[in-house]
């Protein structure tokens, strides 16, 4: 079936067709690279990874252009810079590289493009100045503001009258604004700020001006697809659509975005997950007692869209649903897999708006079928299992290692000495003590392989 999205501005699932299907484009809000980035933040980063992996399958790895910003101008940065004393690049740098470590331990692809604020601020002064030169923003005491006044579709992203946005955006109430809803593309910079030069007076830029100059300088406007968190639709995504609507809306064209797309909340409790709220779990921590794979599946079990609450089971669901997965896979270790594509179903699954529980179905369905074919139809089986899980960036590891990877070194030391125990006590036929140590072993979990080349270990599946 083709791919089929749920576009935010229609308020309808349709028919993805980019505008030029040899050069598709994709742009996902990244984060403020203040600190280390929680596993909330990380829910756009996974599911827009499944949509980039599955782009590229259907037009062309080449063909699909993926970028996801980098906010490194921000009121955070600022502040974290001087509690540390410390330049506010070394702020940036530091939580950079641990969030992109982090992608690598959730398994996700690296974006196409990475673009950063500080490294696109001349598109960022030329396109205010267009907004100022075509009377869709004002300069006033210092600042430069949009006029959403001059944009006679304001609010159709996010479908809200303007009294409930002012209201939800809870504006800066100043007496230069014309509107209440106005809001700043530049503004003055406090005393230790970064400072740029710039036709409006020294400053720094506003938040929403810097994803549009970053999506125009990375991948030109308009766009296919514009993602990101349901929290950024009001009123981030909606000032950058209309900003960027009147930048660059010609010819009665104001298209800025073809598709829209918002994932739901990662909720802690009865809360979403915040670092103001203090209810975070932080993907750098998380790692140290489960596989980055598994947090990814946990962060995929429930539907884009839709809110997911992190829990400490759904993360050991997790485990255990790999487990079947990777067990299956270590079963059928001297098969080798046939060169065959995704199954059928489970791709029709993620092709209906990205529906991974139900592809996540599929998955065992197939794992099932490998466990139970005879023959040649084992290698198939094989083959559609991995080029179906893969896709949606899972089993790629080695299943012995995935059934050790929970065991830290001070285990793994003490499982080694017992089995060499074993193997010495076995070769002096001393079969009391071989049994007393095997048994010590399946305490452990553990369970030992005996072969002519010598015995090895792996711990077994998890019930």
């Amino acid at each position: 079936m083709p791919l089929s999205l749920y576009d935010t501005q229609a308020r309808a699932k349709r028919p993805f067709v980019p505008a030029d299907p040899a050069r598709v484009t994709m742009y996902v809000c990244g984060p403020t690279v203040y600190n280390f980035v929680h596993i909330g933040n990380h829910r756009p980063v996974v599911v827009f990874d499944v949509l980039f992996r599955l782009l590229r399958r259907t037009f062309g790895e080449d063909a699909v252009l993926y970028a996801a910003n980098i906010t490194d101008v921000d009121d955070k940065i600022n502040r974290r810079a001087a509690e540390d004393g410390v330049a506010i690049d070394v702020i940036t740098e530091r939580y950079l590289a641990a969030y992109n470590a982090d992608m690598v331990e959730l398994g996700a692809l690296r974006p196409t493009f990475q673009p950063r604020a500080t490294r696109t601020m001349d598109a960022i002064i030329a396109l205010i100045g267009r907004l100022v030169g075509n009377g869709s923003a004002y300069a006033a005491e210092g600042h430069v503001l949009f006029d959403t006044q001059a944009c006679e579709d304001y609010g159709v992203l996010s479908g809200h009258p303007m009294d409930e946005m002012i209201a939800g955006a809870r504006v800066e109430v100043a007496p230069y604004k014309r509107h209440p809803a106005d809001f700043v593309l530049w503004k003055p910079s406090k005393p230790g700020e970064p400072v740029w030069d710039s036709p409006f007076g020294p400053g720094r830029p506003g938040w929403h001006i810097e994803c549009t100059a970053m999506i125009e300088q990375s991948l030109g406007l308009p766009i296919d697809i514009h993602g990101g968190g349901i929290d950024l639709l009001f009123p981030h995504h909606e000032n950058e659509r209309a900003q960027g609507a009147c930048a660059h809306g010609h010819g009665g064209d104001r298209t800025y975005a073809r598709y829209w797309m918002h994932n739901g909340f990662l909720n802690f409790g009865d809360e979403k997950m915040s670092k103001s709220l203090g209810n975070v779990a932080l993907v750098n921590d998380l790692v140290k007692s489960a596989p980055g794979e598994a947090l990814r599946w946990a962060l995929l079990v429930g539907h884009y869209r839709a809110p997911l609450e992190w829990t400490g089971d759904l993360v050991a669901q997790s485990v255990k649903a790999l487990d079947r997965l990777y067990g299956a896979l270590r079963r059928s270790a001297g098969v080798e897999a046939s060169d065959t594509g995704p199954d059928a179903a489970f791709l029709a699954a993620l092709e209906d708006d990205l529906n991974t529980p139900a592809a996540m179905a599929e998955l065992f369905g197939l794992a099932t079928a490998l466990e139970t074919a005879t023959g040649p139809g084992r290698a198939e089986a094989k083959g559609r299992l991995l080029a179906s899980a893969r896709l949606m960036g899972f089993l790629f590891g080695d299943p012995e290692a995935w059934f050790q990877g929970g065991v830290d070194e001070a285990l793994k030391a003490r499982i080694d000495d017992l089995v060499a125990r074993r193997s010495q006590a076995r070769a002096a036929k001393d079969w009391a003590a071989a049994d007393q140590i095997r048994d010590e072993l399946a305490a452990l979990n553990v369970e030992v392989m005996d072969s002519a080349s010598g015995a090895t270990w792996r711990l077994k599946e998890r019930t």
